[in-house]
């Protein structure tokens, strides 16, 4: 018989059951933690990889201390191959399946195993000896590599695809997998999809980056040669200031040359340098400025022999000479012949010598030269010597009339003196020195009354010539006279592109030609800077002085040679015609020309404007403002449609609405006439909206006639921007807009963002809100800097029409290609406007400007009862 236990007997057994429970929850809590440890440690580095190969292998570290794992690879779906890869393999037993299979292609073989499985259904698959040999009758695979116990893979998918397949067996039957193995592989499935992704955009993140590096790059080379070159031309500007300043300044010729070479020096290296003038007699030579690095002196005056300053002068051509053709010159006996001791080029390296052109002769030379085989001249230093040379050569004809006229004045002043003297004891040469004041007291009262640099009637002159005038009619009221106002149009730009030297050639030619069209009764005054004012005397209807007008626009428009190249100018005339009105004066009359000029000027210059009383007070009337009211409420404005075109096809490529009102008493006035009556009105956002408002209306049946998307390009006032509720009304009224707001192109003012910035900046902001495209035009008429446009979101210029006016000349040709040069850096498109000459297209088209409008390219068509859209 068995004694029964005890309870102290039963405790224990109890205990020891206990403990063994314990033990075993300790080791799953040990797995759990080793676990989550290990998944925990794939988590942070799948966020900080750098490849999918470093991964995978941390991967297959992190799984063997998790899962036994006999054989692990992970195969991958290449996106543009559509083969199957195998980046990371790991087997006891098995070699590399590219290794195993050589004579076959991996992807297939593998397409048609388990690991082929995997990918056609996109299901994990725990496959032991039965679900193996149940895929193989039923042919879903075949059997590939060593037999295994257990075969586990898992798919990787991106985006709802599977992208790859991860895989472990075992070979040993102790070792089986179960659920939580799968969910593990699960896991790490998702975080090497994750990191496939994360690397995806790095890779595309990083070509991006590298793509935008190199435009940018592109991009700043360009624009750091654009500064680079404007650097180049404000320093010649500056140069050409100062050497013109030079000519009129009161000091002695060594500080003058010397000031001349510092000049020099700071454009090209002249660190030997000198200039030879001829004398009176052209027989001689000498060096008032010499400098050597040597500092050998200064070469002394001599008889003209045959050195190379004497052949330069001969020929008359700038030359730039290096070692070798000097030699040659020397072996065909061109220069150091006769006189052999003037050879001082042993040591020369490279010789420039410049004739220099004084009161249109060779009367002299300029030579910089260089003795360092490292100091190099080129081309463009000669070319950039040259065109110097002329200004300093003008300077040094300066210089040399002021030192003759001073020696003029000194002889004259001793001549004085001595007749002062002679006087006490020759009474009769009395007589002779009253005749000699009186003639210069006529010369002082001349130049009293008449513009020193054309010699015409300066405006004290005139205005007495007006007031006689005025003065006659009131005594004759049936004679009549006329006042013509002539201001030249871009006087400005001239001065600024070509120098003042220039500028005034410009005026004294213009005067030239204003003589030639008046009669000898007439007078031809100048008032100041470009302003020319005629006085027609004894007229006897309008008609003659609108001739006379035409005259003198016919001959300004002739071409101007300066500076050695055709510079094309034209006038706006403003006429003023007598009444017998005793209130008139001549400063109203001035007043009255001078505003039918600047009416001229709005209508597009070029171009003469006759003063009307009548209607120059009906534009300031109240009246008129009225009628424009009413008639936008009535809707009685048209629009009118400018075609702009492909410079090189003729293509139409956008349209620009122009409004244009049939006055009953005015006559047509133009888009320009109505924003100035609307300025004085403040009635500019009025107008703009009825602009917007025909548009739609026209919209579709412009669309119609054009198999592409049409561009509209319109011009909107700058008081849009002003204010936020103009802003706001603007915004609301583009939103009824029927028609894609991306075919449609607004804008504004050059001048106006210039004058507010930041209104138009902000502006700009809210209105690309809209998927408006926005531009800036009368582009250069402001001269605004070429970086303001990086603070504005526009994608296209529009040139001010001064540009191709002036396109025959060269610096307005240069300037008009570097404002293209500089938009096309920022992506700027570009738009050439007034067009008028088909010469100007070529230049245009040279430059790379592909669009234009004006004139020389179509007319104006008119909505809505038909649209003629052939333009090409």
């Amino acid at each position: 018989m068995f004694r029964d236990k005890t309870p102290q007997a039963i405790e224990v057994v109890r205990l020891h059951k206990r403990i063994a429970r314990l033990k075993a929850l300790a080791r799953i809590y040990k797995r759990a933690e080793v676990t989550q440890n290990a998944l925990l440690a794939i988590s942070n580095l799948a966020a900080t990889v750098t490849s999918q190969e470093e991964f995978y292998a941390i991967v297959y570290n992190s799984i063997d201390t998790l899962v036994p794992t006999d054989n692990f690879f992970i195969a991958t779906l290449n996106p543009k191959t559509n083969e199957i890869e195998i980046p990371f393999f790991a087997d006891e037993k098995d070699v590399h399946p590219q290794d195993l299979y050589p004579t076959s292609t991996l992807s297939d073989t593998l397409a048609c195993g388990l690991t082929g499985y995997v990918f056609r259904t996109g299901e994990r698959l725990l496959c032991d000896d039965n679900k193996f040999r149940e895929l193989l009758d039923h042919k879903e695979i075949i059997s590939l590599g060593s037999d295994c116990h257990q075969w586990l893979g898992v798919p990787i998918k991106n985006n709802g695809i599977t992208s790859g397949v991860i895989v472990v067996q075992s070979y040993d039957q102790s070792i089986s997998y179960g659920d939580i193995d799968l969910e593990l592989m699960n896991f790490i499935s998702h975080h090497i999809s994750t990191v496939a992704e994360h690397l995806q955009h790095q890779e595309q993140l990083e070509q991006a980056i590298s793509k935008r590096t190199q435009e940018l790059s592109i991009a700043y080379e360009k624009l750091k040669q654009e500064v680079s070159e404007r650097r180049r031309a404000e320093t010649l500007q500056k140069t050409l200031f100062e050497i013109a300043d030079l000519a009129t300044s009161n000091i002695d010729n060594a500080r003058f040359y010397a000031e001349i070479h510092k000049v020099i020096s700071r454009l090209l290296a002249a660190n030997n340098c000198f200039i030879a003038l001829l004398n009176e007699q052209h027989t001689r030579l000498s060096f008032p400025f010499y400098v050597s690095q040597l500092n050998t002196p200064s070469p002394k005056p001599r008889p003209l022999q045959d050195g190379l300053t004497e052949f330069i002068i001969k020929h008359q051509k700038p030359r730039l000479f290096h070692k070798q053709d000097i030699d040659e010159l020397i072996s065909s006996m061109s220069v150091y012949t006769q006189a052999p001791e003037l050879n001082n080029t042993r040591q020369i390296h490279q010789w420039i010598g410049i004739p220099l052109f004084i009161q249109g002769k060779v009367l002299g030379a300029l030579t910089i030269y260089s003795f360092n085989a490292h100091q190099n001249y080129h081309e463009k230093d000669l070319e950039l010597l040259t065109f110097v040379s002329q200004h300093i050569a003008t300077a040094i004809e300066r210089k040399l009339s002021a030192e003759s006229l001073k020696a003029s004045y000194e002889q004259l002043e001793e001549k004085v003196n001595q007749r002062t003297q002679a006087l006490a004891m020759l009474n009769q040469d009395l007589e002779k020195e009253i005749t000699q004041r009186k003639k210069i007291q006529r010369q002082l009262q001349h130049d009293a009354k008449h513009d020193n640099l054309t010699d015409l009637p300066n405006r004290s002159m005139f205005m007495e010539q007006l007031s006689q005038a005025i003065k006659h009619l009131r005594r004759h009221p049936l004679d009549k006279f006329a006042l013509l106002f002539i201001d030249m149009d871009r006087f400005k730009l001239l001065n600024d592109t070509l120098g003042h030297l220039e500028g005034d050639r410009f005026l004294i030619e213009t005067a030239r030609r204003l003589k030639k069209c008046i009669r000898v009764n007439d007078t031809l005054a100048r008032l100041g800077g470009d302003e020319f004012v005629i006085l027609l005397d004894c007229i006897n209807q309008t008609q003659d002085a609108i001739e006379v007008a035409e005259r003198v626009l016919k001959a300004l428009s002739r071409p101007y040679q300066l500076a050695q190249k055709m510079f094309y100018s034209s006038a706006s005339i403003g006429i003023a015609i007598s009444e017998n009105n005793k209130s008139n004066t001549s400063e109203s009359i001035l007043r009255d020309a001078d505003a039918a000029m600047y009416q001229a000027k709005s209508d597009g210059k070029g171009c003469y404007v006759v003063y009307q009383r009548q209607s120059h007070q009906q534009i300031k009337n109240i009246e008129l403002e009225k009628e424009l009211q009413q008639a936008i409420s009535q809707q009685q404005l048209q629009l009118s449609y400018l075609p702009i075109l492909d410079l090189r096809t003729q293509v139409l490529k956008a349209l620009e609405p122009r409004l244009f009102w049939v006055h009953p008493k005015l006559g047509k006035i133009k888009q320009a006439q109505l924003n100035m009556i609307a300025q004085q009105c403040d009635l500019n956002i009025e107008l703009d909206k009825y602009t917007l408002t025909q548009l739609n209306i026209d919209f579709k049946q412009l669309q119609e006639h054009t198999p592409y998307p049409l561009q509209i390009q319109i011009s909107l006032s700058s008081q849009h921007l002003k204010h936020k509720h103009a802003l706001r009304s603007l915004k609301n009224h583009l939103k009824k807009c029927q028609f894609n707001l991306a075919q449609l192109y607004l804008f504004f003012n050059e001048k106006a963002f210039v004058q507010d910035n930041n209104a138009h900046i902000n502006a700009f902001e809210c209105l690309t809100q809209l998927n408006v495209n926005l531009g800036i035009n009368d582009y250069g008429s402001a001269h605004s800097a070429i970086n303001s446009l990086t603070f504005l979101p526009v994608s296209i210029l529009k040139l001010d029409p001064s540009y191709c006016a002036h396109l025959e000349s060269e610096p307005h040709y240069k300037l008009a290609k570097a404002y293209f040069l500089a938009a096309k850096a920022l992506d700027l498109t570009v738009n050439a406007t007034g067009i008028t000459r088909a010469e100007q297209i070529t230049k245009l088209t040279e430059i790379g400007i592909k669009t234009g409008q004006g004139l020389a390219l179509g007319d104006i068509l008119i909505l809505p009862k038909q649209v003629a859209l052939d333009c090409a």
